[in-house]
């Protein structure tokens, strides 16, 4: 989410948002990963998948229409497991970019399958990530895969890779294996690039020398209500007493705890490490929201 203050300009911002995704999905199909006969994951490439299959039969429906008419039920999905306004805000750029993929003319920038597949998959990735990174979604499998997430614990970007997986096999079968490595290029781009701006399910460990323990601590657990070890430890090079924090924070919550520790102890140091998994118990966000609740009642 967006951190303006003023509802108007947020709202303006989460259309400006949608409208640039609709608009990257768009060109990403139309001028790249049509035109080398690559697919794309998810609903847009089931899409084109039909949209090739239909030519030789001569059902020359554009892949727009059918980018609609799948995220219908989906939206349905959304609807009951994330939340109204997520849906809402995702419906809404799944027909944008229904819309702009039947404006946006079909052209051939790249001239290369290669070259198509690689940044189609580029743009595609980066239309979906901004909108994850706001809130919501482009609609379609992205909805299946955030809800896969909240089970799982998994990145959305390998959870996106393996539910595509039918896609890359059937453009095999159907037309040809170039076509599917071109395609495992394509989305294996999209996901990697959702994963680098996604990046609220990276877990960080934070390391935090401070002689103000106490204090730095609680505020910690009120700005992100994560658990904070405490260690008692000592400077090396004069002698003194200090302690030293533990803390394993989600990454979208680093702004947050950098804000609390800086300000009860301004000579703190604070060191980041990514954290490559965790076991036992570590609150998603619909956890803290409940825990939250609880502790306010």
């Amino acid at each position: 989410m967006s951190h303006l203050k003023n509802p108007r300009l947020e709202l303006l911002w989460q259309f400006a948002v949608i409208l640039a995704s609709a608009v990257i999905a768009a060109i990403a199909l139309n001028e790249f990963l049509i035109p080398a006969d690559t697919f794309s994951g998810g609903v847009n490439g089931i899409a084109q998948l039909l949209y090739s299959a239909g030519k030789p039969l001569g059902l020359q429906i554009n892949t727009g229409y059918y980018i609609l008419i799948f995220n219908i039920p989906i939206a349905v999905l959304g609807w009951f497991k994330l939340g109204h306004r997520f849906t809402i805000m995702s419906f809404a750029t799944a027909f944008l970019t229904s819309m702009a993929a039947v404006i946006v003319p079909s052209v051939d920038l790249a001239h290369n399958p290669l070259l198509g597949a690689l940044f189609g998959g580029i743009l595609t990735g980066i239309s979906i990530g901004i909108t994850m990174r706001y809130g919501f979604s482009t609609g379609g499998f992205d909805i299946i895969v955030l809800v896969l997430e909240r089970v799982t614990g998994r990145t959305v970007g390998s959870l996106m890779f393996i539910t595509n997986f039918a896609i890359i096999m059937l453009s095999g079968i159907l037309f040809s294996w170039e076509n599917a490595l071109f395609t495992i290029i394509s989305i294996y781009a999209s996901t990697r690039l959702v994963d680098l701006i996604h990046t609220r399910h990276q877990k960080l460990t934070a390391i935090i020398i401070t002689t103000e323990p106490t204090a730095v601590s609680a505020a910690i657990q009120a700005a992100i209500l994560r658990g904070v070890t405490i260690i008692d430890s000592k400077g090396a090079y004069r002698g003194h007493p200090n302690a030293t924090l533990l803390v394993v924070l989600s990454r979208y919550e680093l702004y947050a705890l950098q804000g609390a520790v800086s300000a009860h102890d301004d000579h703190a140091f604070v060191d980041i490490l990514n954290t490559v998994d965790t076991s036992g118990l570590f609150m998603n966000e619909r956890q803290q929201a409940a825990q939250r609740q609880s502790l306010q009642k």
